[in-house]
């Protein structure tokens, strides 16, 4: 397909309009307009949420599996996905609070009692 048909008056705007529209996702048009997010598929976002998620649960046993006197790990980085910022991850607050405080051995007989 030649565009310059598009000036000759042999392809027409609509046509070229709809031809535009359904380029393929990894085209040179799509990545220019929209940046590398192009390249991520819903498979690929699925992909790096099992991984997220999957680095939280190991995070999680490890944490509850160590030792009281044991250097708490630092929560676990997410995928770096298009478009997020470079800022490092955060472990949420309710999190960040329990890390410190260790429950007591009478409260955790009470608990698994």
């Amino acid at each position: 397909m030649d565009l310059l048909d598009w000036h000759r008056g042999s392809l027409s705007t609509r046509r070229l309009a709809v031809l535009v529209k359904h380029l393929p996702r990894d085209s040179a048009v799509n990545r220019d307009l929209h940046g590398e997010i192009v390249e991520w598929d819903a498979n690929t976002h699925l992909l790096a949420g099992i991984t997220d998620h999957l680095a939280v649960a190991n995070w999680i046993t490890i944490t509850m599996n160590s030792d009281e006197e044991a250097e708490p790990l630092p929560y676990p980085e997410p995928v770096q996905r298009p478009g997020m910022a470079d800022s490092k991850a955060e472990a949420p607050e309710e999190v960040q609070e329990q890390a410190t405080e260790l429950p007591s051995p009478g409260e955790l007989s009470r608990f698994f009692g």
